[in-house]
């Protein structure tokens, strides 16, 4: 039963909030107080088909929108997101934990998806060959597939749906999104604006739920594409069951990211970033430096430095001026601590050992200092596991040559990024190296809008990456129209074989 101060969080089908059919509901927390702040339903496999259904009927005349009246809905949304970001980012840390500053940023992100979007036409702009053949003329649309589900994670809850479904319906598809049960009320939000800003009923629809939600849009056939964004096993999942059932998928994995420090390299700005992607969201990055490698002799310096920069950090609540929150569940907080354990039973040195933070907050908050370790080896679990956790582990290598052997070994090819003052060595890089997103002397190099998001190996299941041009070949499909029309003249029957003239 729920109690007043604890709000339940429904789902949003057909432009209006709803309830479930389940009775099932799960806990949502407040990560830096430790208090259940709310529930959220937990939607059947009746539900998902509901707002499925909603889809279908809503896709059928969407598609047929023009595109300016698309673009207009999109510029309101844009405008309504803009104008309201502080109460989304307010929202974030609420559920999730991340402190302020940190969810305003995940808020403009998500806004370059938008506004990306707006462009559309120009983006779903065809081809055109006059007289291919003799007065023949060829020209390529690109067409909506019709329903389309977003299942997004719980570390962006705002910044990845909108990777996904400005642009899926700026190309005319209904969506249905499911968000992460642990902090669902932004995608609310998010439904809710979109109706303010004139989005038709039906068109975007949000369903709360485990997996067995997720299982229910798999395996639903008027589901047509999938984008999911989580960890390796779920998104392998995801992408076995969902091309089983015949739909188009796109799951965004794991990542272990390789931030690479040659003896060259401005160690200040190493250290700076190497301590802004570690520890920026607790470490709840898939694009997060976890792994720093050190080629000597830059170890001892570059290791001392962060640790320096660690010591004045400020671990607490989002909303106190922190400079890092919690993490988002006690559970995870848990398995993240037991990663350290493991570290320092598997010899690696414990430069700063977040376990004996004194944070900012609550303390039944679900809190867990930055951590560095140094002298990690490739086969230690906090090397080889993607942790998710404010833990960085110092990997030394003697070269270049070694650096890139020990990135390009690793299962994952996510985002990876080279600190060098040396031009020719970080354009040997960036062409050696086999990850999907790479930076140089930038730590985190997740693309503007109009650039996909994505990686390589097993961090990415499926062809198209996230938003840009990928995004939009993901939410269409591509049509070639062959057209004659005759002269008047012109006439006659012939039964043999068209062929050019």
């Amino acid at each position: 039963m729920s109690t007043p101060d604890i709000t339940t969080i429904g789902h949003f089908v057909d432009g209006k909030r709803s309830t479930g059919t389940s009775g099932r509901r799960g806990d949502v927390f407040d990560p830096a107080t430790g208090r259940r702040t709310g529930e959220v339903e937990l939607a059947s496999a009746a539900d998902v088909a509901v707002a499925v259904q909603a889809a279908e009927r809503a896709a059928r005349s969407w598609r047929d929108v023009s595109l300016a009246r698309r673009t207009a809905v999109l510029f309101a949304f844009r405008e309504l997101v803009h104008n309201r970001r502080d109460r989304l980012a307010e929202v974030i840390t609420a559920e999730h934990g991340k402190v302020l500053a940190d969810a305003a940023g995940e808020v403009q992100r998500g806004l370059e998806v938008i506004e990306y979007a707006c462009g559309i036409p120009s983006a779903l702009r065809g081809g055109f060959s006059e007289n291919v053949s003799t007065e023949v003329d060829s020209y390529s649309l690109r067409q909506p597939l019709g329903v389309v589900a977003v299942i997004s994670p719980f570390n962006f809850p705002v910044m990845v749906p909108l990777w996904f479904v400005p642009v899926a319906v700026a190309c005319g598809n209904a969506v249905v999104l499911k968000p992460s049960e642990k902090d669902p009320s932004a995608a609310l939000l998010l439904a809710e604006w979109f109706a303010e800003a004139g989005l038709p009923d039906g068109v975007l629809n949000v369903v709360n739920g485990d997996k067995e939600a997720v299982d229910a849009l798999l395996d639903h056939p008027a589901v047509r594409a999938v984008s999911f964004v989580g960890s390796t096993p779920i998104a392998r999942y995801v992408y076995q069951r969902g091309t089983m059932a015949g739909k188009r998928v796109q799951a965004l994995g794991g990542a272990k990211n390789h931030m690479v420090v040659l003896p060259d390299a401005d160690l200040d700005l190493a250290a700076d970033a190497a301590v802004n992607a570690g520890f920026g969201s607790a470490g709840e990055r898939c694009m997060a430096i976890s792994a720093l490698v050190a080629v000597e002799p830059v170890g001892d310096d570059l290791v001392a430095r962060i640790a320096e920069r660690m010591a004045r950090l400020r671990t607490g609540d989002g909303r106190r001026g922190c400079d890092m929150g919690p993490l988002v569940t006690a559970g995870h907080a848990d398995k993240v601590r037991s990663y350290v354990e493991a570290g320092v039973a598997a010899g690696a040195v414990p430069v700063v050992d977040g376990r004996d933070v004194e944070p900012d907050g609550d303390r039944a908050g679900f809190w867990l200092g930055p951590t560095l370790f140094d002298r990690v080896t490739p086969e230690m679990s906090i090397y080889t596991d993607e942790i998710f956790g404010p833990v960085l582990s110092v990997v030394r290598v003697g070269s270049y040559d070694e650096a890139v052997e020990l990135v390009n070994a690793n299962p994952y090819g996510n985002g990876t990024a080279i600190f060098t003052n040396d031009g020719g060595a970080a354009r040997r890089y960036q062409h050696e190296v086999e990850v999907g997103m790479v930076g140089v002397n930038v730590p985190i190099p997740v693309p503007m809008a109009y650039y996909s998001f994505g990686g390589w190996k097993s961090s990415l299941f499926g062809d198209l990456h996230a938003h840009g041009e990928d995004g939009v070949r993901f939410f269409t499909r591509g049509k070639v129209v062959t057209s004659r029309w005759l002269d008047p003249r012109h006439g006659g029957v012939n039964l043999g074989f068209p062929t050019q003239t």
